[in-house]
């Protein structure tokens, strides 16, 4: 026990080392499966390059953006003082940008790796069972779910521990250790950065394809959706790859770090009496963190089925709350060994006991949002039957009824997010809501595993139906993926709501660091960064939906072009140009993706510097609150028109008259499908990174603009005293007045 005391910091990285070694053991097992026939192998060949012609094109391009930034922070980092007042930072934090930057574009590389060599696997193992498909596509999955978890833990746990070295850290209370948790937050500053350009620019890139895919090919050629005579079908399967996979290992890779960094530079400000050297706050959150890697990989043992009968939402649901309860298990312990029996942060007093009952919060708060989702966007509940109940008078009120739920299914989870809140700060103060948030997100590995099983299953289902496979092996792939939109639809409220307990954590460490003690919203510019801050969310979905709708509409006028052009398409004697519905997809995504990323960059520089902490406070404040409404409505409404689409494959009753594919009513939900499509893949998940990196860079630029308050607010205020002095006789008569002018000068 003295040993783990004694070395507990440097046993961090080595259990993301841990998940990264059982990763590429898990990834080796999958490239030994079948690949099936040279067609099946063809069209996967495909899909696997127009991911990478992607992500090349991206790199290229960020690459540009992440020198620029990183010399931006070097020269940041060699000013020691302004007007008087020590900066804690260094020119390394421009390495720890890097460094994360890198990690953040690999986890995605990762993940679409691993999703483009399972999904025709998938397929083939769909040939013979539902099990062993399963078994392909969760494994596929997992290896992007232990590549993000590992090389997050990996890199934060060494770079504290080399940067306690770089900066001869002594003890806590420091400006030593001040400097090294400033200088880790451009790690995630970085992860973040890429994050969000991966998130938005996949999610353009894949619903061009399908918008276009869909509207010309099952609408007006009338073909199914991933049939092999439709140009853009190898786009809209790539698309499943660089968006929904290695565009949400990046941005759930960017929130694991900011989660963590935030409960860190919270945990700096208690100062106890541990075995760790003080340290015992910051740590807790790594280490939580880091044997949640080790709780989602006994967690994964539990993802399986007995036969094509079994249910596989139930077998994926045993693996994430199996999980969840080992991690809340074991965190009593943990808490217990490591945290003192008292704590206190900025005078909030608390017990180590309530740390664990704010992780417990957490764990709650993540499944509860989790299970409402599910219900939101899941095939046979009552949000997705409404939807196709009303398709059967229409488009129109198709849409509306779409618009409703996603509505509707903001209530329960806003109010489950304020309870969490308002618990775990109850329980501990500002580290309680920092630590729920590190409890939610230590099952990460097992969430992104289910989510990327959905995109691997739905690749699956395309290359069954483009190398026109029996109907029974399309039965198994609709199956995983009818599935699969349904935990990426959950995967979607998870990142959500760690979002929103990720921002406040990052708030309050902002609020420290920037030496402010309230935010006054009785202020006028106060209330105008509120206001500010509440329409960018609106302003970012814009971009991010025109983005899709132009690209889109490129896309169905080169689908068009080539089954006008092309004779023999339709009667598969000719091959489609896919090629060049790819080249479309790269460009407008790579095109579109800047402005949105130059909003969430370079508000809260300009509004920081300009107006100072305060103002950028209310912007935050702003930012968050539309920001997790609209990444809930957005993402559940997409979720539950796409499920609403897929019912009609199965059949559905509308006013006692079974209704299929090719019906109005199914057009009509196709109509629906086509709206959400940018909802639930592009703007809805690119809301919770938009208001996580805001927060970060107002907490980069905090000790600089918190000179600048402290300058301003520090007003000369003059204060006049007269005193009177009345000297009198034996006969009370006055024989003297003085008047004494006494001018102090105070700081306010």
């Amino acid at each position: 026990m003295d040993f783990l005391q004694n070395n507990l910091i440097y046993c961090i990285p080595a259990l993301g080392l841990v998940g990264i070694i059982v990763m590429m053991i898990k990834s080796a097992w999958v490239n030994k499966q079948d690949a099936g026939d040279k067609n099946m192998q063809e069209l996967a060949g495909y899909i696997a390059d127009g991911a990478m012609a992607f992500l090349k094109a991206e790199w290229r391009v960020l690459s540009i953006f992440a020198v620029f930034t990183a010399a931006l922070l070097a020269y940041s980092g060699t000013i020691t003082e302004i007007k008087g007042v020590p900066m804690h930072s260094s020119w390394i934090i421009s390495i720890s940008f890097i460094i994360g930057a890198v990690f953040s574009a690999t986890a995605g590389y990762i993940g679409m790796k691993s999703a483009t060599k399972a999904n025709v696997r998938t397929t083939q193992a769909a040939r013979t069972s539902l099990k062993q498909a399963l078994k392909v596509s969760f494994t596929g999955g997992t290896v992007m779910g232990l590549g993000v978890a590992g090389l997050a833990i990996l890199g934060l746990g060494g770079l504290f521990i080399v940067f306690l070295q770089l900066f001869h850290v002594t003890h806590v209370d420091s400006t030593e250790m001040r400097t090294a948790i400033e200088v880790l937050t451009g790690f995630s500053l970085g992860a973040e950065s890429i994050a969000l350009f991966a998130r938005v620019g996949g999610g353009i890139y894949t619903k061009a394809a399908d918008v276009g895919a869909d509207l010309v090919g099952k609408v007006e050629a009338g073909i199914p959706e991933d049939d092999v005579r439709n140009p853009a079908t190898i786009a809209d399967n790539v698309g499943d790859n660089v968006g929904d996979v290695a565009g949400m290992g990046a941005d759930l890779f960017g929130s694991y770090v900011a989660t963590i960094l935030a409960t860190m530079v919270l945990g700096q400000e208690i100062t106890v009496t541990d075995k760790f050297g003080g340290m015992s706050p910051i740590l807790l959150p790594m280490v939580i963190c880091g044997l949640g890697i080790l709780f989602s990989i006994i967690g994964t043992w539990f993802v399986t089925i007995k036969d094509d009968k079994s249910n596989v939402q139930t077998a994926l649901n045993l693996g994430n709350w199996s999980s969840i309860l080992i991690t809340a298990i074991a965190s009593f312990f943990i808490v217990k060994w490591m945290l003192p029996e008292t704590l206190s942060l900025r005078g909030y007093e608390f017990s180590s006991i309530n740390v664990f009952y704010a992780i417990i919060v957490g764990l709650v708060v993540g499944t509860i949002m989790s299970i409402v989702t599910e219900y939101f966007t899941a095939m046979g509940k009552g949000p997705v039957n409404s939807i196709i109940q009303q398709s059967s008078t229409g488009h129109a009120t198709n849409i509306i009824a779409g618009l409703a739920v996603g509505m509707k299914s903001t209530v329960i989870p806003i109010l489950v997010l304020a309870g969490g809140i308002m618990l775990s700060y109850h329980f501990a103060g500002l580290y309680g809501v920092a630590i729920a948030a590190a409890g939610m997100m230590a099952t990460t590995a097992m969430q992104l595993a289910i989510d990327a099983f959905g995109p691997i299953a739905d690749n699956a289902g395309g290359i069954a139906e483009m190398s026109q496979l029996p109907p029974e092996v399309r039965e198994r792939t609709d199956n995983l993926d009818a599935v699969g939109n349904t935990t990426a639809a959950t995967g979607k409220g998870f990142a959500i709501a760690s979002a929103a307990l990720t921002s406040l954590a990052l708030f309050a460490a902002f609020v420290g660091i920037a030496g402010i003690t309230a935010i006054d919203i009785y202020k006028a510019p106060v209330l105008a960064g509120l206001f500010v801050g509440g329409m960018i969310p609106f302003i970012f979905s814009a971009l991010c939906i025109q983005a899709v709708g132009k690209a889109a509409m490129d896309m169905v006028q080169e689908v068009r072009r080539q089954f006008r052009e092309i004779p023999g398409i339709m009667e598969y004697q000719a091959k489609p140009e896919y090629e060049k519905c790819v080249a479309i997809s790269t460009k407008a995504s790579i095109r579109e993706m800047m402005m949105p990323g130059a909003i969430a960059l370079i508000t809260p520089i300009i509004v920081g510097f300009t107006f100072g902490p305060e103002v950028l406070g209310g912007l935050l404040a702003g930012v968050t609150v539309t920001g997790v409404l609209m990444g809930i409505f957005q993402s559940n409404a997409g979720g539950a028109w796409d499920n609403a689409k897929k019912s009609f494959e199965q059949g559905v009753m509308i006013n006692g008259e079974m209704h299929y594919k090719k019906s109005e009513p199914h057009k009509a939900s196709v109509t629906g499908d086509t709206v959400g499509d940018p909802f639930k893949d592009t703007s809805g998940p690119s809301m919770n990174i938009l208001i996580k990196l805001m927060s970060i860079v107002s907490l980069v630029i905090a000790p600089y603009i918190a000179v600048k308050a402290i300058a301003s607010e520090h007003k000369q205020e003059v204060r006049k005293e007269i005193r009177i002095e009345q000297k009198t006789d034996s006969l009370g008569h006055t024989i003297t007045d003085t008047l004494t002018n006494t001018t102090n000068t105070l700081s306010r």
